[in-house]
């Protein structure tokens, strides 16, 4: 008899009949073989062999075979014969009378039949019997009652839910195992919130202690995550385990979950075998973050093909995927089609991405429409782009609470943007409130003007954190300024002694450098200066040049004073002319002095009355003399 109750167990769990890989027809045959025998033996009274062709029959979907012989060995005392008597009538419809022959079972000790019992009390709404069933069910070890159990404990927050989750996981089950993955996964990730929260305060302490300049972190902060930090890392390890264990059993959710922790830990290869599998079993968003990978591998059109089987199964990220690709190339109809369907899927992206079509072709009405709708269902990039669109139409009033709106959900080009519209009214205690918050979430501009606004205020120490902040973020102006800082400090150097090798490079200068390379003119100027005074004649010229055809005037003065230096007086005379016309007062005075050389004095008093009007006044007096000079000669 007990071994019928474990036969029953495994039949009720799905696991009755193993996969051997041979011929169906095979099987076929062995198994109508194995009714038969049990069919003889049933006839001849054997009890056992009731039970057995009562669930093979069960099995089979042959209830009116199934149930006569069942019965007969329910009457007999078979406690498996009686759970499966139970499943049939509860197939039936006849519930309560299931739900009597169940306890029968589960009395006589079917943990199969605890647990049908179970779910029938619950699915009735009494959960104290449907508590103590599944306990029943669950202490005897079912892997089915086990997660019964922990669902029922789970639905009402009882601690005790995890504990009966994982029983019923390391038992094989796959939903457990997802499930028990999941609350791993949230614990993880409340240990390392608040490991950070730890941090944090810590760290806020040590500021307030220390003042603006006080250095960032604090050993408390670092041990206090750390503590907290390590146990999080050790749910998230486990988490990943039972994800796989859950996903090598078919579970395609826990598939797509362990691909996403992959691919952010950099096992793409792997990461893409897992949300193909998941893919493969229907799973829409594992479709679409497959194309993400495909695309983000060079493989676009593998990649579409992946997003239109997520989009058509109604996957919204997948769908504007494809709008976007289409935008790309130059397919706007496609591509409105594929973001109306992303909003028709819920996704507010598709109304974003509509707005931004829209401004891209000019139909700038259209896209504050999108903009809004985007932007009333909370879209913060939404917010921002419709404050944007107000602004660039005049309206200042209706901009402003929409970039609130927007930098307040953490936007952090949205914060920026306040701080330039705040900077517009002369507000500037607000725009760099706006700019420091910006500053902290990373946004190069706004730490440059935060920077900016310190060393206005004589704060050369915090100017310096923010210029370096944003100059190592790529922002060329930080970088230029930076190194003006850094320029002021630096002792004047002494003259070198013949032989004497040249100094290496300062900060200050690599700053500069950086700056140069980005195109930033007067950082090209400096760079040429500097390279000038190592009696580098080569390097100074070739970022003169750079700073000269970019427009620099100053980079045009001095490329001619270094090609006159040179000897090549005639090109000198073009690039002083360019820097004159730009407004150059000591080029101006130059090309009247070279005119005053050739002889050509009425030429050269028109560039000294240049020189002149600009100035400054040195040059202003000293170009006034030589006009002077110039047309006593002229009227001589």
């Amino acid at each position: 008899m007990d071994v019928m109750g474990d036969k029953a167990t495994l039949f009720e769990s799905g696991r009755f009949v193993q996969p051997s890989g041979r011929d169906d027809a095979v099987e076929a045959a062995e198994e109508a073989a194995e009714e038969l025998r049990q069919r003889l033996a049933a006839e001849a009274g054997d009890v056992e062999a009731m039970s057995v062709l009562g669930a093979m029959l069960l099995r089979r979907g042959d209830l009116d075979g199934a149930e006569p012989q069942l019965r007969a060995a329910t009457g007999a005392g078979d406690r498996a014969a009686a759970n499966n008597l139970g499943v049939l009538l509860h197939q039936r419809g006849y519930a309560d009378e299931a739900a009597g022959w169940w306890r029968i079972a589960a009395v006589a000790g079917s943990a199969a039949a605890a647990h049908a019992l179970g779910r029938h009390h619950r699915e009735r709404g009494d959960e104290p019997a449907a508590e103590y069933w599944l306990r029943q069910s669950a202490e005897q070890g079912h892997a089915l009652g086990a997660y019964a159990l922990a669902d029922l404990l789970e639905h009402r927050g009882d601690p005790g839910a995890e504990a009966w989750m994982r029983t019923s996981a390391e038992r094989g089950h796959r939903e457990a195992a997802y499930r028990l993955a999941r609350v791993l996964d949230r614990k993880a990730a409340e240990q390392e919130e608040g490991a950070e929260s730890a941090s944090s305060t810590a760290r806020t302490g040590r500021a307030e202690a220390r003042g603006r300049n006080g250095a960032a972190g604090s050993p408390v902060g670092r041990g206090a995550r750390g503590n907290r930090g390590d146990n999080g890392v050790q749910a998230a390890q486990e988490a990943e385990q039972w994800y796989r264990q859950a996903a090598a059993r078919g579970h395609r959710h826990a598939a797509l979950q362990l691909g996403a922790i992959l691919e952010k830990r950099g096992e793409l290869k792997e990461a893409g075998r897992w949300y193909l599998t998941s893919a493969k079993d229907g799973e829409a968003r594992a479709a679409c973050a497959l194309g993400f990978l495909l695309r983000d591998a060079g493989d676009t059109e593998s990649a579409a093909v992946w997003w239109l089987r997520a989009a058509q199964d109604g996957d919204g990220n997948a769908a504007n995927a494809l709008g976007a690709l289409h935008a790309e190339r130059g397919h706007t109809q496609t591509a409105e089609r594929w973001y109306r369907a992303a909003l028709d899927a819920g996704d507010d992206n598709g109304a974003y991405n509509l707005g931004l079509l829209c401004a891209e072709q000019g139909r700038t009405a259209q896209a504050e429409q999108w903009y809004r709708r985007a932007a009333y269902a909370g879209h913060r990039e939404a917010s921002n782009a419709l404050a944007i669109l107000l602004l660039q139409g005049g309206d200042t009033s209706g901009a402003e609470p929409w970039f609130s709106k927007a930098a307040e959900a953490g936007s952090v080009d949205a914060a920026f943007n306040l701080g330039i519209l705040f900077a517009g009214r002369g507000e500037d205690a607000f725009a760099l409130r706006w700019y420091e918050r910006a500053a902290a979430a990373g946004h190069t501009e706004a730490a440059l003007q935060v920077g900016m606004a310190r060393l206005r205020d004589g704060d050369e120490a915090d100017a310096e954190r923010y210029l370096r902040c944003a100059a190592g973020g790529g922002n060329a102006e930080a970088a230029y300024r930076l190194a003006t800082v850094l320029d002021a400090r630096r002792p004047p150097e002494s003259a070198h002694e013949l032989g004497e090798i040249v100094h290496e490079k300062t900060e200050c200068e690599e700053w500069y450098e950086r700056a140069a390379t980005q195109g930033h003119r007067r950082a090209q100027v400096r760079v040429g200066m500097l390279a000038a005074a190592r009696g580098d004649v080569v390097q100074a010229a070739r970022w003169y040049r750079e700073a000269a055809e970019a427009g620099s005037r100053n980079g045009a003065f001095n490329l001619g004073l270094l090609l006159a230096r040179e000897g090549s007086e005639p090109e000198a005379a073009v690039w002083w002319a360019r820097a004159a016309d730009a407004g150059h007062g000591r080029a101006a005075l130059r090309l009247a002095l070279v005119c005053a050389r050739r002889g050509d004095l009425a030429e050269g008093q028109r560039w000294a009355d240049r020189a002149v009007l600009l100035g400054p006044g040195e040059v202003a007096e000293r170009a006034g003399r030589l006009r002077d000079a110039l047309g006593e000669e002229l009227s001589a």
